[in-house]
């Protein structure tokens, strides 16, 4: 009887070794296929990487401070000529139009 029941319970136990191993195969392929319609997804969607993000971040920052000095140069020229913030000219009229824009 003892032996039945050791038999038994190596049955049992051999059992419950293949299914955790089982579980452990469904959850990797589970994981895989995940990751792969996660990945196809996101390349679908056109997003851009980090490293593109602050590259292009950085860039734009280093346009908007060369406009700034530019304008600060612009500007002193300006003053050294003296043209200061003087309203553009206006436009020719068009043919056909008077002067008056009437």
């Amino acid at each position: 009887m003892a032996q039945t029941t050791n038999r038994f319970f190596d049955e049992v136990a051999r059992l419950m070794n293949d299914a955790a191993g089982v579980a452990q195969g469904v959850r990797r392929e589970f994981d895989t296929l995940v990751k792969t319609q996660t990945e196809r997804w996101l390349s679908e969607l056109d997003l851009v990487k980090r490293e593109e993000f602050e590259a292009v971040k950085d860039m734009a920052r280093m346009a908007r401070e060369e406009n700034e000095a530019l304008k600060v140069r612009i500007a002193a020229l300006e003053a050294k000529l003296g043209v200061g913030d003087q309203s553009p000219p206006t436009p020719p009229p068009m043919p056909g139009q008077s002067p008056g824009g009437i």
